[in-house]
């Protein structure tokens, strides 16, 4: 498999000299997702959890309705790329093929070969109510993600999403160039060990644009965390979904933009965790 992280050689000028050295970066690759032998997308994405990958974004973009949807899940590396090959029952693979374009997405791209306004602002699907959770729940989560984003670390240069739940902490945690194909790949993982959304916090690295809140509800996640602000049509996506919207979450507080009753002070919402549950890294 590609590596997910490449030196690459750098001069550096600092202080009034120039020196030679060394910098870890991420690798960026295109992945090619095909069903049934025809290619639905291209995305650039980190060489990682492609698995993961490959759920999560048929899950989150509705082409499947539950992981067994996908019969054979196989990681081609090809020359210039990787591909996810997919297979699919006959009828699946008859609808998705009415629907079917090429997508060339550029990192950060979220809705590229979206082909129509009402396509790219689609409703997102509706949460259920959840559970509540306190200031004190969302602080520990966010204090719990930044140790455990061993890409980032090394790199300094992609995004994260993680899953986290007062008995356990986080749950797992997934990284790439690009905050939706983290989002993916971690709906991808939950997918696939049965554990639902709606029992803990999604959190993510990035700001929170419109495709990120499409995502978390079709991954039926009610509170959804990033550390960066939300746009103006995000909030309103979150509102309609009913989802609860924190951002500009930093170590001194946090916002709520949407739907705060899940958020109340005082209550306690179960044990907490005395050692995380790191499942990214197993």
């Amino acid at each position: 498999m590609t590596d997910a992280v490449r030196i690459a050689d750098r001069l550096v000028w600092r202080d009034g000299a120039l020196t030679e050295g060394h910098r870890r970066v991420p690798e960026e690759t295109a992945v090619a997702l095909t069903y049934n032998g025809g290619t639905q997308a291209v995305m650039m994405a980190t060489p990682q959890d492609l698995r993961d990958f490959a759920i999560g974004f048929s899950l989150n973009e509705g082409l499947v309705t539950s992981r067994d949807d996908i019969i054979s899940l196989d990681v081609v590396e090809l020359d210039d790329g990787i591909e996810l090959r997919m297979w699919l029952p006959d009828a699946l693979a008859e609808r998705l093929a009415e629907r079917r374009r090429n997508i060339a997405g550029p990192t950060g791209c979220g809705l590229c070969g979206i082909d129509s306004i009402s396509e790219a602002v689609r409703p997102a699907a509706h949460v259920p109510d959840g559970r509540r959770f306190t200031p004190r729940d969302v602080m520990a989560a966010l204090a719990a993600i930044e140790p455990l984003q061993k890409l980032n670390h090394e790199t300094r240069a992609v995004h994260a999403a993680a899953f986290w739940t007062p008995a356990r902490g986080i749950v797992a945690l997934r990284e790439d160039v690009g905050r939706h194909n983290a989002l993916d790949k971690l709906a991808g993982h939950l997918a696939q060990a049965r554990c639902a959304a709606s029992e803990g916090l999604v959190i993510l690295t990035s700001r929170v644009s419109v495709e990120l809140v499409q995502k978390a509800a079709a991954m039926g996640a009610p509170i959804m965390i990033a550390v960066s602000a939300p746009t103006a049509l995000a909030i309103r996506m979150a509102d309609a979904a009913g989802i609860t919207l924190i951002a500009v979450a930093r170590n001194d507080g946090f916002e709520i933009f949407t739907h705060p009753d899940r958020i109340v002070a005082g209550a306690e919402t179960g044990a907490r965790p005395t050692q995380t549950d790191n499942t990214h890294v197993a």
